[in-house]
C-alpha cells in the first residue's frame, strides 16, 4: 500500500462525526460567554465607536457640500487605520487570549481537560467560537459604518451602493474583516497558550505589523497586514508616514492575498496544537 493510500485510510478512519459534535458543544458554551460577558463591553465599544462618529457626521453635516467621493475616502481611512490597525487587532487580543486564559482565571479549564475531548478538538472549537464572535461584532460595526456613511446622501447614496461600486466595496470590507479576525485571532490564541501574560508579545506583534513595510518583501509576507492592505477596495493617499501603512512594495495577486492570512493562521494553529498538548493547569498563581 502506498504512503498516500495509508494517509487516506487513516484520514477516513478518524471519528469526524464525534469531533463535529464536540466542537458544536464547545461552540454553544463559548458563544454564550463571548457575547454575554460584561468583560467584553470594551470590545463592543471598539466595534461600534466609528458608527457613532459617522452618525454624528451624518446628522451635523447633512447640509454641507460634502461629496460621496470625499466620504468614501474618509470611510477608507476609518477602516484601514482604525478597524484593521487598532479595533480588530485589540478586539482579537481581548477575545482570543481569553479563550483559555479566561478558563484558567475562572478555574474551569480542568472540566474541559477531564472530559473525553482531544485537546486539539478543544482548540479548534474555541478558535471557531472566537472567529464567529469577532467577525460578528466587527462585521456588524463595519456594515453599520458603511450604511450610515451613505444613508445621509439619500437617493444618491442608494444609487452609489446598489448601482455603483458601493456594494463591491462593502463585500470587500467585510471579507478583509473576516481575514483579519482569522489571522490575528490565531496569533493571539497561540500566544495565550505560550505565555501567561500575552500583552507584551502583543505589543511586539503590533510593532511587527506596523514596521514590516520597511523590511525586504520576502519578510513582509509573514505579516498579516501585508495581505490585508492589498485587499482594501479603496486606496488612501500615501503621504509622509501614511505611506508606511498603505503602500505595498511588491503586491501579490488577489487570490494569493486572500490565501496569505489563511495559510499563516493554519501554520500558527498547528503550532498552537503542540502548545495545548503541553499545557498544564495551575490555579495557584491566578
Amino acid at each position: 500500500m502506498t504512503r498516500f493510500a495509508q494517509l487516506r485510510n487513516s484520514f477516513a478512519e478518524q471519528p469526524w462525526e464525534l469531533w463535529t459534535r464536540q466542537i458544536a458543544a464547545i461552540l454553544r458554551m463559548d458563544l454564550r460567554k463571548n457575547f454575554l460577558s460584561r468583560r467584553g463591553v470594551w470590545i463592543y465599544l471598539l466595534a461600534f465607536a466609528p458608527v457613532v462618529l459617522i452618525t454624528l457626521h451624518a446628522i451635523l453635516d447633512r447640509r454641507s457640500s460634502g461629496s460621496i467621493r470625499e466620504d468614501t475616502e474618509v470611510l477608507a481611512y476609518i477602516f484601514q487605520f482604525f478597524y484593521v490597525r487598532l479595533g480588530i487587532f485589540f478586539g482579537c487580543l481581548g477575545i482570543f487570549t481569553w479563550l483559555f486564559r479566561g478558563e484558567v482565571i475562572e478555574k474551569s479549564l480542568h472540566y474541559y481537560f477531564l472530559a473525553p475531548v482531544k485537546r486539539e478538538v478543544l482548540l479548534v472549537g474555541k478558535f471557531i467560537g472566537g472567529v464567529i464572535t469577532s467577525v460578528t461584532l466587527f462585521g456588524l460595526g463595519v456594515f453599520a459604518s458603511f450604511a450610515m456613511m451613505y444613508a445621509h446622501f439619500g437617493a444618491a447614496g442608494q444609487y452609489y451602493v446598489f448601482n455603483g461600486p458601493g456594494m463591491g466595496q462593502l463585500l470587500a470590507y467585510l471579507g478583509v474583516t473576516m481575514l483579519a479576525c482569522i489571522g490575528y485571532g490565531s496569533v493571539f490564541l497561540a500566544l495565550s497558550l505560550l505565555m501567561k501574560n500575552p500583552v507584551i508579545p502583543a505589543v511586539l506583534v503590533l510593532g511587527w505589523e506596523t514596521f514590516t513595510p520597511v523590511l525586504p518583501s520576502l519578510v513582509q509576507r509573514f505579516s498579516i497586514a501585508y495581505y490585508l492592505k492589498q485587499l482594501c477596495p479603496v486606496s488612501v493617499p500615501a503621504e509622509g508616514l501614511m505611506a508606511l501603512f498603505t503602500v505595498v512594495s511588491k503586491p501579490v495577486g488577489t487570490f494569493a492575498a486572500i490565501l496569505g492570512p489563511v495559510i499563516l493562521a493554519s501554520f500558527v494553529l498547528l503550532l498552537a496544537s503542540k502548545f495545548v498538548r503541553r499545557l498544564e493547569i495551575s490555579y495557584v498563581a491566578e
